[in-house]
């Protein structure tokens, strides 16, 4: 049976998501504060994490951050009472896989959750690849370059990913949204455009003339080993 953690410390929400994950088959755990969720994650790895942004303890953020750290391809959801930018870019860009505002549809959540765990799924069996002097190992979130370890984030790893899984295929900015960030109203799609760029700097031994990340005008990018 897969398990939910849920993460919450309004009482209405916890009993309302315990409610809908289990009727749907799910083991659900609460945590109402950042502590203890870190605490529930390290005696057990659920299958997800449903995430309030607003905790006792500690922050929603820091949450994400040191699951993502030990955990990358666990799938975070997260709720929050703001639809601020910032925090939908702060909190994507340290690995959350979505992110939902309050107050939410409960089939809505209930169905970005299943999105979340058959993109983890799917993505299971592709852990490393090598290319002209890259290696990257995406189950320990490490990628080198000549040997020499090269700093990637979070959602760079999950950019680098996909498009290495779609190998010579052309992907949209759009398509690269809803698929890494897993979020359908991204504020813009200059946010893909901005994480090639990088992965171009970090890895392309000419970033100006790219032979691995290229772009296909008109349409988007894709990745040629």
């Amino acid at each position: 049976m897969e398990r939910i953690l849920v993460v919450e410390d309004d009482r209405a929400v916890q009993r309302a998501l315990k409610r809908l994950f289990e009727t749907e088959k799910f083991a659900v755990e609460i945590s109402s504060d950042g502590k203890s969720a870190l605490e529930a994650f390290r005696r057990e790895i659920p299958s997800a994490v449903v995430l309030d942004l607003r905790l006792p303890a500690l922050s929603g953020r820091d949450v994400c951050r040191e699951i993502k750290q030990h955990a990358p391809s666990l799938p975070i959801i997260v709720l929050s009472a703001t639809s601020d930018v910032s925090d939908k870019v702060l909190l994507l860009e340290l690995g959350a896989d979505d992110y939902v505002t309050k107050p939410f549809s409960p089939r809505e959540l209930l169905a970005r959750v299943r999105v979340a765990l058959r993109r983890t799924t799917r993505s299971g069996a592709f852990d490393s690849i090598s290319f002209d002097g890259i290696s990257a190992d995406f189950t320990r979130m490490e990628a080198r370059r000549d040997d020499v370890l090269v700093a990637l984030t979070p959602q760079e790893f999950k950019t680098l990913k996909f498009l290495v899984q779609n190998e010579e295929r052309v992907i949209t900015r759009n398509e690269l949204l809803n698929e890494v960030w897993g979020y359908q109203n991204y504020p813009s799609t200059r946010t893909v455009d901005n994480h090639i760029l990088r992965l171009r700097q970090k890895l392309e031994k000419d970033p100006a003339n790219p032979v691995h990340f290229r772009t296909v005008h008109g349409m988007g990018y894709k990745f040629v080993r």
